[in-house]
């Protein structure tokens, strides 16, 4: 019997900040709520995060209008410090995003499983608006 493989989507962006900045941006609650949205009707107004092989993160995504909501969980299997994060949905999908050191700037590179609800195009457009946004708010942070 054969069994389908999912389809991958790779969103990528080049950071203008060193990687331990934009390893501490990605992975501390207190700056995942400022970046992690797809736009600017949209908020992260709750998130955590135990990056570690094992650990559990939880971000509350939410309409800023308060008509829609929805909490984007998973755990993580792989945490490589500055290099890898690599962790599987509460649906069974699962992304990887790699960290690669280019002197001062940092290449972030996610390729996650697609779902099937909404077409290719919609999610990679929304990954990468979220992607945009964390590159957006790290250069602009000191």
């Amino acid at each position: 019997m054969e069994t389908s493989q999912p389809t991958k989507i790779t969103v990528q962006a080049v950071i203008h900040a060193p990687v331990e900045k934009v390893w501490r941006y990605w992975s501390e609650p207190e700056h995942i709520t400022k970046w992690n949205q797809a736009s600017e009707t949209w908020h992260a107004p709750r998130a955590e995060n135990d990056l570690r092989v094992g650990g559990k993160f939880l971000t509350r995504m939410e309409a800023k209008d308060g008509s829609m909501g929805f909490d984007f969980f998973g755990t993580y299997d792989v945490v490589e410090l500055h290099e890898q994060i690599s962790y599987t949905m509460e649906d069974g999908r699962r992304v990887e995003i790699v960290f690669t050191k280019h002197g001062d700037e940092t290449k972030v590179a996610e390729t996650f499983d697609a779902e099937s609800t909404h077409s290719v195009e919609m999610q990679q457009a929304g990954w990468q608006a979220i992607l945009n946004n964390f590159k957006k708010y790290t250069e602009e942070s000191r």
